[in-house]
């Protein structure tokens, strides 16, 4: 129930972002200006957000968070990935920031992990992923329907990643794989370039794809003791259509992945190259397609002289 002190503007507010994540910064109707009334106007939404969840789970059981030391579970999880794409001089350094990384949310923690996340939409979404989790009803009919999600350096993942069934599934890995391409190396101690500011890049419009990959793959290693398992388990996959549902993975892109990395010897460096963004020209190219232009450009001028 909401503060019988709001003004009927700042119920609004509350309302709309409860019912679809939006908030529109530069309308706030908090007193205070953009500074003070932005923090309390992200105060009133968190503390609705997290009332608002109190309330559509009060009822419902979730399922049991097992008994575990997460930290050593989430780096044997992520540890082949972090081997196949990093040189060993820099992996320790990417391990100690994943095996760190995964937050499940459970009773006793989706009040801190709401309260403590930089984007209210965010924020939103991850209500959503908690609330899906518990079977409750979510926030909006177009909430996503997710089990995971990664904000920068921090892996959110539903208590469903213990009780699902798809063999091939890891939500763990997936959520670990967004982070190399949110993460700048700067930020976690490792060497950055112009070329390579964040810890691998990846073509922003193969993000979902290279993380499903990865995914898949690292079951397929888990299951598969040897390459004949490993080729059994993909052509499992191939023969029973296992799709990806979702509209920003390019299959052609995801299917071609998974058969390279199991013929290959280092599978992940395969994944990565498949969803490379396109390689900057050099300095000398860039010079060479000028000069084409100029060229090309004083013999259309020199045409129309004549």
């Amino acid at each position: 129930m909401l503060d019988s002190a709001l003004t009927s503007e700042q119920r609004e507010t509350i309302n709309r972002y409860l019912q679809t994540g939006d908030v529109d910064l530069m309308d706030c109707p908090w007193p205070g200006g953009l500074v003070s009334g932005g923090a309390a106007q992200g105060k009133a939404l968190r503390e609705a957000l997290i009332e608002e969840v109190r309330q559509r789970t009060k009822d419902k059981q979730l399922p049991d968070m097992p008994a575990l030391d997460l930290v050593a579970y989430t780096r044997k999880k992520v540890e082949p990935m972090v081997n196949g794409l990093f040189p060993e001089s820099e992996r320790e350094i990417v391990l100690q920031v994943l095996e760190k990384s995964v937050v499940f949310l459970t009773p006793e923690s989706f009040e801190n992990v709401l309260r403590n996340m930089i984007r209210k939409s965010t924020a939103w979404t991850v209500a959503n992923l908690y609330l899906l989790s518990a079977g409750a009803e979510l926030l909006s009919e177009n909430a996503p329907r997710i089990v995971g999600l990664s904000e920068e350096t921090t892996c959110y993942v539903s208590l469903e990643y213990f009780h699902q069934n798809d063999k091939f599934a890891d939500f763990i890995v997936h959520e670990a794989a967004h982070i190399f391409h949110n993460s700048k190396r700067e930020r976690i101690g490792l060497q950055a370039t112009r070329r390579r500011e964040y810890l691998l890049e990846i073509d922003f419009c193969q993000r979902e794809t290279f993380a499903y990959a990865c995914e898949a793959y690292s079951r397929i290693l888990e299951l598969g003791k040897n390459r004949k398992e490993r080729l059994d388990l993909l052509t499992e996959m191939e023969e029973d259509e296992y799709k990806i549902a979702v509209d920003k993975v390019d299959t052609e892109k995801y299917e071609r992945a998974l058969r390279e990395a199991v013929e290959a010897r280092n599978g992940w460096k395969r994944i990565l190259s498949i969803c490379a963004p396109e390689p900057l020209p050099s300095q000398k190219e860039l010079m060479r397609r000028a000069m084409e232009e100029l060229i090309a450009r004083r013999s259309a001028n020199s045409l129309l002289d004549n």
